[in-house]
């Protein structure tokens, strides 16, 4: 999905989210849900969504922090393929949690990562992407 030619004000955008995912605390928060976070059951994900699991503030934290990245393009505030070809993160941490998402939105949150699905929906280099990091997902639960 191809919009206007990305312009200064885009990059800016870009460059400023990039910055908030610097700061130390979600820095930290990233690591820890890109390195030991990967659900292998419906109930670890579930589990992970209890405020008193070590981590839930990081599980909160990414995944609002995409969810809300996403939703600055779907709702056009920044270039959607500039946007979307910098967010390969946000995808990796969606690929985790894609394999429970059906029975979560039943279960839990009808809305959970609409923003990111969005995104893959629309975007033939999301989708692209999510073949990759499918399999590193896959990968990573057998290892």
């Amino acid at each position: 999905m191809a919009n206007k030619q990305a312009n200064q004000n885009d990059a800016e955008i870009v460059l400023k989210l990039y910055d908030m995912r610097r700061e130390p605390v979600m820095r930290e928060s990233r690591n820890r849900m890109n390195a030991e976070f990967i659900p292998k059951t419906y109930e670890e994900v579930i589990a992970v969504m209890d405020p008193k699991h070590p981590l839930n503030a990081a599980f909160r934290q990414t995944t609002t922090y995409w969810e809300m990245v996403f939703s600055i393009v779907r709702h056009g505030a920044a270039h959607f393929d500039l946007l979307v070809e910098n967010s390969g993160e946000g995808l990796f941490l969606f690929a985790k949690f894609e394999p429970f998402l059906e029975e979560l939105r039943a279960k839990r949150s009808p809305t959970m990562f609409s923003n990111t699905s969005w995104i893959i929906e629309h975007s033939a280099w999301a989708q692209e992407r999510m073949e990759m990091l499918r399999q590193r997902v896959a990968q990573m639960k057998s290892a």
